[in-house]
């Protein structure tokens, strides 16, 4: 039977069908009978919670995992893959939130690797390599420099050459994770292009994303899983936000306010409790930073927008003592933070929520507890002994608090799903409250859901006088979040925007882009 809003079968064999697929991990039912069918041409949106099945799924479809009942089929011939080599050899590519590049290696390198051009006796044709990634990249519009070193990029540009790195090659089936995570709005105007570029061959794609208002750019239908299994497949062009938000949390919770149903500002924000400067930045100049101005309010949640690039995440780092204050002043309750670390950050009270939470957030090998635990170990310990009853307890705390998704506190975070992985960065400052909370993209990979949940994390804390600075590439969010929204432009803030002047996500992304350096010479 099909579900209320969901299409039947269109005619003809499917590129991929997905049929009554099942896993088990131990006694926890990742897969519950699932189904899926993708047609060739088609841009197929994947959707649900964290924990629903979507990472299961893909990792079957990789064949990074063997499903244990049900059948998958691609053009109608049964397939089963036991390794990422035979799922690839099918012409199945993925995309994941965890990137896979040699940062040591150029772009065009990356994108090549293990198929690079070379003479009869083995030598590498370097000229003929970079042609063709030069030439892939020209063709498919995607703005990246094939000599770079991916080292060096940004993390919206490392992602935007594992997708490229995907394109390659005799895809048939192309599954992206996340894939505009971290990229602006003109970047994902730039990837959408390629995906529909890419289906325009015949390519079938499986689109997954928690950003809702995506869905509606860029594909052609929708199937939402919800506890390992169906919850709806929709015609993307016949159904609206709210359907999609009661199909992803359920009955029980369809009256969720999502921050894609809900993005206009929140009349109960943190503005009238905002008080005096709790930080002040003065003309601080880094190798980043030129002369960069700013005050944060205790109570108040302040944003800083802007294109990636910009500067906003080198002002975080700044005040957490990664990068050293060249000239200017920045101070804490009056107290310079000209010559801190981040161990004398973190002492101060200001606690840093990164943009890379596996490189720079969470220590995979180790279990939520310890990662929870860590920047607060003297609080733990007595004569140098972890005092593992009360780290314990505050590890349940938080993970109880943020809806962490995991079997118990020892569970490695390698073996979380990503939007869980992000709650646990995000649990690690919860308690005490930090003076000054520095979120860097801090629902990025984070469903429906559990994104309402650490807003209200992040309004509590404001109400409970910390002051907030948030970097967030999402617009909407930082209009129903923020008090105030700072646009920085090559390390400089260029303005500031009162809250009852914010407007809307379209005017927000506008006087960001007038505020860019050739506008303001042009003037």
């Amino acid at each position: 039977m099909i579900e209320q809003g969901s299409i039947a079968p269109l005619s003809g064999i499917p590129l991929l069908r997905v049929e009554s697929v099942s896993k088990r991990f131990g006694g926890v039912n990742a897969l519950r009978g699932v189904r899926l069918d993708i047609r060739a041409g088609e841009v197929h949106a994947l959707l649900g919670e964290n924990g629903a099945g979507k990472s299961t799924l893909i990792k079957i479809l990789s064949g990074v995992h063997v499903h244990d009942g049900g059948t998958i089929e691609i053009d109608g011939r049964p397939v089963s893959f036991s390794s990422p080599l035979q799922s690839r050899d099918a012409g199945v590519a993925v995309v994941y939130q965890d990137l896979s590049l040699v940062e040591s290696l150029s772009v065009a390198d990356n994108l090549l690797l293990g198929r690079e051009p070379r003479t009869r006796f083995g030598f590498l044709k370097r000229r003929q390599l970079v042609a063709q990634a030069e030439a892939f990249l020209k063709s498919q519009n995607i703005p990246l420099d094939a000599r770079a070193m991916v080292g060096s990029l940004p993390f919206a540009y490392r992602q935007m050459t594992e997708i490229a790195k995907a394109l390659m090659g005799d895809v048939r089936l192309l599954i992206l994770d996340e894939p505009t995570s971290a990229l602006t709005d003109d970047e994902e105007k730039i990837l959408f292009e390629a995906i529909r570029a890419v289906a325009a061959r015949g390519v079938g794609v499986i689109y997954v994303t928690h950003r809702l208002n995506e869905v509606f750019r860029i594909s052609n239908r929708v199937t939402v899983f919800r506890d390992g299994q169906n919850a709806g497949t929709f015609v993307t062009a016949q159904t609206n936000m709210r359907q999609l938000v009661g199909a992803i949390v359920g009955p029980d919770h369809a009256v969720l306010k999502s921050d894609a149903v809900a993005t206009q500002p929140d009349p109960t924000s943190s503005a009238a409790s905002a008080g005096k400067p709790v930080l002040e930045l003065k003309a601080v100049s880094n190798d980043r930073l030129d002369a960069a101005t700013l005050e944060l309010r205790g109570g108040e949640i302040h944003g800083l927008a802007g294109l990636i690039g910009s500067g906003r995440t080198e002002i975080l780092q700044t005040i957490f003592g990664l990068r050293p204050i060249r000239s200017g002043e920045a101070s804490l309750d009056g107290v310079s933070l000209r010559d801190i670390d981040p161990a004398e950050a973190i002492a101060q009270g200001i606690a840093l929520v990164p943009e890379d939470r596996h490189l720079q957030g969470l220590v995979l090998d180790h279990s939520i507890e310890r990662n929870l635990t860590l920047p607060r170990l003297p609080d733990f310990s007595r004569l140098g002994w972890l005092q593992r009853g009360p780290a314990s307890e505050q590890a349940k705390t938080a993970m109880r608090r943020l809806a962490v998704k995991a079997p118990g506190a020892s569970t490695l975070v390698r073996n979380l799903s990503g939007g869980n992985q992000q709650k646990v960065v995000f649990g690690k400052w919860n308690e005490p409250r930090p003076r000054v909370l520095l979120l860097d993209e801090p629902t990025v990979g984070v469903d429906v859901g559990a994104r309402e949940e650490i807003y209200g994390v992040i309004r509590a804390a404001a109400a409970a006088g910390s002051g907030v600075l948030l970097v967030s590439s999402d617009l909407s969010e930082l209009i129903q979040l923020c008090d105030r929204v700072s646009i920085v432009v090559d390390g400089r803030i260029t303005r500031t925007i009162e809250r009852q002047d914010l407007g809307s996500a379209e005017g927000l992304h506008h006087l960001i882009q007038i505020s860019q350096p050739s506008e303001e010479h042009a003037a």
